[in-house]
């Protein structure tokens, strides 16, 4: 993408924004296969386009955006090969797979998730495979593709192929040692009080379609055992039996039941691993989209009916819903707009390990500076914003160098980290700046109600001491 069109900050969003919008044509495909109705396809397409969690890290250049797409990509194509039985649906989920097993590390248990429901409903023949010759097939051609894909990305093309067999397993240990390091750890309820900042309307009606399914099944089962009895009364008095007629299996449902488990077992997993950082959240996010919109979908006549004592609770539920919902869009709107629309650094967890707005006044200095020194061993983003001949006139030391070779380069601006900076230096100005900050749970975990009403969490950071030369400094305008 840089060399297409050039390194900017707009190309480095492009792709994962494209990717977080392909997610709503892949619910559009559910649709079509019937496997949810108009209303959950535009509800479900309406939740992922306005869910702050996807939003904000449809934006982010990491991969997390573009295993959540593969991840959907690969439910979508299982679902189509399951009703249409056809080879080119199996090469697609192998090729979803591939590609998700080279974005991240955790993508084996997700699969492993997704394998285990997926026998559940051959050996409960909720779903009919394939002649088994044709079905081998099929399965061996996915596999393939699978191999292939990580074969020539873990190769990096063909370039390296010592990291064929070595990867997969240093992928593993990584995150063994992450989960082990907690480096940034937090409680195994970590993303449900994510959940409970960010994303409360999805959660209620989650549990609200969660609560609806149960009663169902309990009105299932009590008519089943009302059936029974009726059959043993026939039995008695020798009126011949009804043939039983087989279950249909509800697509919907049977869908609805695949969501809950996604996301529980999602939920489950990222809850036990040690590393806990706010990007991970989608990927238990987008199944629980989906679950939510079960409670209004167009439901059967049997289930439309309610009771004439009934209509009350109704009433009071849509006037609870009619006062909650104002409140509670307003409270939001006013709790989470300066995450997009604010530019001051923010105490908000889903921005974790943000660069500060302080270095916007770093940057003025730096351009109208005619030679910058950086003696820290912190100093990304500037490479970035600095990129090309604009790093010319800087010269960069990856640690603190002694006072003497600094003020032997007379430059204008010299930046140091603030852990290891120098007291003064003859004929400058120092202040203090963050170079980058975040929101820490160990810091917090102790005012969560409090942080909950007033947003106004404790912020770790990492910090630039900026030497200037004494006396204004002319030259370029500073960046925008």
């Amino acid at each position: 993408m840089f060399s297409a069109f050039g390194a900017s900050d707009l190309v480095a969003r492009l792709l994962p924004a494209l990717f977080g919008v392909l997610l709503i044509p892949l619910v559009y495909c559910i649709y079509r296969i019937g496997y949810i109705d108009r209303n959950q396809t535009l509800l479900a397409s309406l939740f992922i386009a306005l869910s702050p969690d996807m939003i904000y890290f449809s934006r982010f250049l990491r991969h997390d955006i573009f295993m959540l797409f593969f991840t959907f990509l690969l439910v979508v194509a299982v679902l189509y090969y399951i009703e249409r039985k056809q080879l080119r649906f199996a090469a697609f989920a192998g090729l979803a797979a591939g590609l998700a097993l080279s974005c991240k590390e955790e993508m084996p248990l997700v699969i492993i998730l997704f394998g285990a429901y997926f026998a559940y409903l051959v050996v409960r023949k909720k779903v009919t495979l394939p002649p088994t010759r044709v079905f081998l097939r099929d399965l061996f051609v996915a596999v393939l593709i699978v191999a292939g894909v990580m074969a020539v990305l873990y190769s990096f093309f063909g370039l390296h192929l010592d990291t064929l067999w070595t990867g997969p397993f240093k992928a593993i240990e990584h995150w063994l040692a992450m989960h082990n390091q907690q480096r940034l750890g937090g409680p195994p309820y970590f993303y449900v009080l994510l959940f409970g900042l960010y994303e409360v309307p999805i959660v209620i009606l989650a549990g609200a379609s969660a609560v609806s399914y149960a009663v169902l099944r309990l009105r299932g089962r009590a008519k089943a055992r009302l059936a029974a009895a009726a059959a043993e009364i026939d039995e008695l008095t020798g009126v011949a039996p009804a043939a039983p007629k087989p279950p249909a299996v509800d697509r919907r449902t049977e869908f609805f039941i695949f969501c809950l488990v996604w996301m529980a077992g999602t939920m489950l997993m990222y809850a036990y691993i040690g590393e806990k950082v706010p990007w991970l959240i989608i990927q238990q996010l987008l199944p629980m989209c989906l679950a939510a919109t079960w409670c209004l979908r167009v439901k059967p006549p049997e289930e439309r009916m309610v009771r004439h004592d009934a209509w009350k609770w109704v009433t009071v539920a849509f006037v609870v819903f009619s006062v909650f919902a104002p409140i509670y869009g307003l409270g939001l709107a006013y709790t989470t707009h300066h995450v997009q629309f604010v530019r001051e650094d923010i105490s908000e967890p889903i921005v974790q390990v943000q660069n500060s707005e302080d270095l916007r006044g770093v940057f003025a200095d730096m351009n109208a500076a005619n030679r910058v020194v950086i003696a820290s061993q912190n100093y990304w983003p500037l490479p970035w914003y600095f990129r090309g001949d604009r790093w010319d006139k800087i010269q960069f030391y990856g640690n603190r160098i002694d006072e003497s070779a600094v003020l032997s380069q007379d430059p204008d601006v010299v930046l140091a980290d603030s852990g290891s900076s120098y007291d003064s230096l003859p004929g400058y100005d120092k202040r203090t700046v963050r170079l980058n900050y975040w929101f820490s749970w160990y810091d917090n975990q102790d005012r969560v109600p409090e942080y909950y009403l007033k947003r106004d969490g404790k912020l770790g950071s990492m910090n630039l001491d900026v030497f200037t030369r004494t006396g204004p400094l002319e030259g370029t305008a500073p960046l925008g």
